[in-house]
């Protein structure tokens, strides 16, 4: 098998398991609280359940990424990985106590740090022009398991039978539902997921950034050993160590890509300080709101369980949609431009349900009406501040060790998934605070892109071809 063929199939895997996170967070959240109430947990304990898987996310994701940086690998790191999301949804199954299934939440969030290395893995295995189409598929197979996830729960409620000493209920059912599916996804993996070389290493060329400075100063081609340590940041140090080409030994610690690496270099430059606040930022806002939906559907619309799957699943298709049409616009596009469109849209949003939402007037229809604008705008741009800034962080950050830098950023994220619906749970009944503060959270994201738009890019890029007759 070729290895396009192994980087389809490849492609295809990290797929499923987006995919697969996805449906685990639409079978397990309607059903958790009530879950939680038949174990005698107290109302914070819900909190603390959905905040506990992305707080063993956060923890681990650097790591998870700075092994894959030091190993080359991420198919033996999935499947390791992937041993936490089992053990996690069979203690989810097993229940027996609240503090357990706080655990199974805690253990199954282990796993998803590898997302870290998957990110860094694609970033490795995509030229710079296709990888925001690829990240925007990868992000929208998550959306289409949120998407069927609620399909399930349709004949996982039936379930009300004995498995040996266990039970086996419409609230223990997707424990063991989203086990059995892991454990399946263990074999996709050891069949049709490979770690496919680097796809500029297949190309027989060492591929060189150069670091911009401010004063854009021009560095030389030809320079000492020490200078091209300290200068040039290799994009594929696994190609530097299969290269047995005289010309690659000048640089030094491609074995170990840490060995030159400094954390306030790397994450405290502009650019990269500013897609890093974008991402606390776009997850702070999208959790706030999803904590806020639903008291204010059942608030002023008196919506119901079949209302809220109805509307979710419509929202579920929309941004499915604009993660394709962000894809679409990738190609034609620079990544900053759509970055700057996100926010614009996000913006317009928020302002709109400051106006509409936060007093409503009129009749049912009109407030319904203007519900329904203000959650389409707020979903309408994100993909596009979602994938634009996954895209130009891959691309502004070493990919010698992209894999822990990912981690970074999706510790982030995670970060913003803890605090978002702490903020907005207590705000429901006052959304002038809360609407206020997203928009102020906008606009200070706005300003900065607009201030750094220009180092929003890809560095600058040469590639040395290799030849037989120069000097090492």
């Amino acid at each position: 098998m070729d290895n396009h063929k192994k980087r389809n199939l490849t492609f295809l895997t990290i797929g499923l398991i987006f995919m697969l996170s996805g449906i685990e967070y639409a079978v397990i959240l309607p059903t958790i609280w009530r879950y939680l109430q038949i174990l005698e947990a107290p109302p914070y304990f819900l909190g603390l359940g959905l905040s506990a898987f992305s707080l063993s996310g956060l923890l681990t994701g650097p790591l998870f990424g700075f092994w894959s940086d030091r190993s080359k690998t991420t198919k033996s790191i999935i499947l390791f990985s992937n041993l936490f999301e089992i053990a996690g949804n069979f203690m989810y199954f097993i229940g027996y106590s609240k503090w357990l299934l706080l655990c199974s939440r805690l253990v199954a969030g282990v796993g998803a740090g590898a997302g870290s290395s998957i990110f860094g893995f694609l970033t490795r295995s995509t030229r710079p022009e296709e990888r925001a189409g690829i990240f925007a598929a990868i992000m929208a197979c998550r959306q289409a398991g949120l998407l069927v996830g609620p399909a399930f729960n349709l004949f996982l409620r039936l379930c009300d039978f004995k498995l040996g000493p266990f039970v086996v209920n419409k609230y223990t059912s997707p424990g063991i539902f989203m086990c059995l599916l892991w454990v399946l996804l263990q074999f996709v993996v050891l069949a049709m997921y490979w770690d496919v070389p680097p796809i500029s290493s297949e190309g027989g060329a060492m591929m060189v950034e150069i670091k911009q400075e401010e004063d854009d100063e021009v560095v030389p081609l030809m320079a000492t050993d020490e200078e091209l340590v300290h200068t040039y940041r290799a994009v594929q140090s696994d190609q530097l160590e299969t290269s047995t080409s005289s010309e690659m030994q000048p640089i030094h610690g491609a074995s170990n890509p840490f060995k030159n690496f400094s954390a306030s270099r790397e994450f405290l430059r502009e650019e990269v300080v500013v897609l890093l606040t974008a991402q606390f930022i776009t997850l702070f806002n999208q959790t706030a709101l999803e904590t806020m939906v639903t008291p204010l559907t059942q608030r002023h619309f008196s919506f119901g369980e079949l209302g809220n799957s109805l509307m979710y699943s419509l929202c579920g298709v929309e941004v499915i949609l604009g993660f394709f049409f962000v894809r679409w616009l990738s190609k034609k596009v620079a990544d900053r431009t759509v970055l700057a469109v996100g926010l614009v849209i996000c913006c317009a949003a928020c302002i709109w349900c400051l106006i509409f939402l936060c007093n409503p007037r009129g009749g049912y229809g009109w407030e319904l009406s203007a519900f329904i604008i203000g959650v389409f705008l707020q979903l309408l741009g994100l993909p596009f501040v979602a994938v634009s800034q996954v895209s130009l962080f891959s691309k502004v950050t070493a990919e010698k060790t992209q894999g822990f830098s990912q981690g970074v950023r999706r510790s982030v994220g995670g970060l913003a998934t803890i605090l978002g619906p702490l903020w907005a749970g207590g705000l429901t009944d006052n959304l002038y605070i809360m609407l206020g503060m997203m928009l102020a959270l906008l606009i200070l994201i706005t300003v900065m892109m607009v201030l750094s738009y220009e180092r929003l890019t890809e560095p600058r890029v040469v590639q040395c071809a290799q030849s037989s007759d120069s000097g090492g």
